[in-house]
């Protein structure tokens, strides 16, 4: 097996090109989670409720879903290098006009248009990364492309925050004109002289319409379903059906079709399949995992966004440090027990945040945090590795684009879900902790005597004691629920068939 890289790439220039892909792909994925925290700044400014304000982020979320699963169309229309350097352009472009917005109804319209152009932009730095690499070094570009997938996300918050605060929310979008101007110059000179492979498919207009309709509702729903109180709502209620209906369609017609705008066949390849449920599982998990968390500290334990954020971001440390050592050394191992020491460090993780009281201090859980970035570091790229493993290499950008939309559904269902059951577990709790409330118990006697007497501010404190407990207990339960989601994942990937070599794509012909 080479250790070489092809020969149009020395070492530096494969530096320089692996810097360019990882930026644009850096820039795409904070943008997911930058805006969140300037929502009510954006929203007072534009000068509408912060309800309205959260279309923001639902707008890019829709669009961009809608968008992955095209990318193997598009790769095979346009090339990957003239797709990546387009869709990064187009990108720069999309946060320019998001900067510039004056009222809401831009605002929006232009996400629309940035996630969109976002879409392709995760898929195509995998698929280049992999064939620009030799074989035996594809594990270190997926490492290091898994790196920037988890430090991502977390630097988004408090990025925005400290951007909102010391300039202007504008400044959020503005900061990706010269990232995104960049990693174009830097691909496009590097990659000049790769040849193009393209092939004139098609277009299935019938697969696109009901994707477009589908996800589209779908993600609406997720979005907004907490906010509407699920299907209380009539909204909810006929955006579920729509979805439902479009999506059974377009199933069904991807897999009959001639030309499919997304190739569901791809689910024929075991490793793929496996591969693909394993990642969009222990994301989605991962995903809730680090929702509830700050959450809890900020609505319950007194936290500021600010600290929350620190308490959080230790899980970004460790990955950043042994990514690389992943990535040089996993070859020498089977990928299942990668994957599998992964799902053992988080799975201990939220064994160890199950036993969290009231009473836990900063310290402890930047402790845990950091040590679930260990499971981080070791999650991503063998879970990638598997999924390509057994995919002719045509097919890698197809492969690609529909693990990474999934991955980014996982997510979302995560996001509605992980707050929903955190909620209702947190009212039963509450329910039944409330049935031992009462003037003649002793216990609650004891407790309003040492509060000062039973008054009506005394009692409101106690409510606040006893709702306090109930989200203690809820959130115990919760971290007690994914730690048997994580000892099944270790199970399901050893479903999955070695070898799990990913094979270069298109894009290394010529080589």
């Amino acid at each position: 097996m080479s250790n070489q890289a092809p020969a149009q790439f020395t070492p530096p220039s494969l530096l320089l090109t692996t810097i360019g892909l990882s930026l644009a792909t850096f820039m795409q994925v904070l943008d997911t989670t930058i805006a969140n925290v300037a929502l009510p700044t954006i929203s007072g400014n534009l000068g509408v409720s912060y309800e309205q304000g959260t279309w923001v982020i639902t707008s890019f979320a829709v669009s961009n879903a809608i968008a992955l699963p095209l990318t193997g169309w598009l790769s095979r229309r346009f090339g990957e290098v003239k797709l990546f350097i387009w869709a990064t352009l187009l990108f720069v472009l999309a946060s320019f006009l998001c900067g510039i917005a004056q009222s809401m109804p831009e605002l929006v319209g232009f996400r629309v248009l940035q996630g969109v152009v976002a879409g392709p932009l995760y898929p195509m730095t995998q698929t280049l990364l992999i064939a620009v690499y030799p074989p035996a070094k594809r594990g270190m570009a997926l490492a290091l492309l898994a790196m920037v997938t988890v430090v991502a996300p977390i630097a988004g918050p408090i990025l925005g925050g400290w951007i909102t605060d010391s300039y202007s929310w504008p400044w959020i979008f503005f900061i990706n004109v010269p990232i995104g101007l960049f990693a174009a110059a830097v691909v496009r000179q590097q990659m000049r002289t790769r040849p193009v492979v393209t092939s004139r498919q098609p277009m299935d207009y019938i697969g696109l319409l009901t994707l477009i309709v589908g996800v589209g509702a779908l993600q609406v729903v997720l979005d907004k379903g907490n906010d509407l109180d699920w299907f209380e709502s009539s909204f909810i209620i006929v955006g579920s059906l729509i979805s439902l209906v479009f999506l059974a369609i377009f199933v069904i017609w991807e897999l009959t079709d001639r030309h499919p705008v997304v190739n569901l066949r791809l689910f024929a390849h075991r490793n793929f399949r496996i591969g693909t449920l394993v990642l969009v599982g222990g994301y989605a998990a991962f995903f809730g995992i680090n929702l509830i968390l700050p959450q809890w500290l900020q609505t319950q334990m007194g936290y500021t966004a600010t600290w929350a954020g620190l308490a959080v971001a230790p899980i970004g440390l460790l990955p950043v440090v042994l990514s690389p050592f992943v990535g040089k050394y996993a070859h020498r191992f089977d990928l299942r027990v990668l994957a599998g020491l992964a799902f053992l460090a988080i799975g201990t993780s939220c064994y160890l945040r199950a036993g969290f009281t009231s009473d836990v201090d900063f310290q402890h859980v930047a402790l845990v945090q950091l040590f679930m970035g260990i499971g981080v570091a070791l999650f991503f790229m063998p879970t990638l590795s598997i999924l390509l493993s057994d995919l002719p290499p045509q097919q890698i950008a197809d492969g690609s684009g529909l693990a990474t939309f999934l991955r980014t559904l996982g997510g979302s269902f995560a996001a509605s879900l992980t707050t929903w059951i955190w909620i209702r577990r947190a009212d039963q709790h509450h329910a039944y902790l409330s049935e031992h409330i009462s003037a003649y118990d002793p216990t609650t006697r004891h407790t309003l005597e040492q509060l000062g007497g039973a008054t009506p501010q005394h009692y409101a404190q106690l409510e606040q004691m006893l709702n306090g407990q109930a989200y203690m207990m809820s959130t115990v339960d919760y971290f007690t629920l994914m730690t048997w989601v994580f000892a099944g994942l270790i199970l399901l990937v050893w479903l999955a068939k070695p070898p799990f070599t990913a094979k270069a794509g298109p894009a290394s012909a010529g080589h």
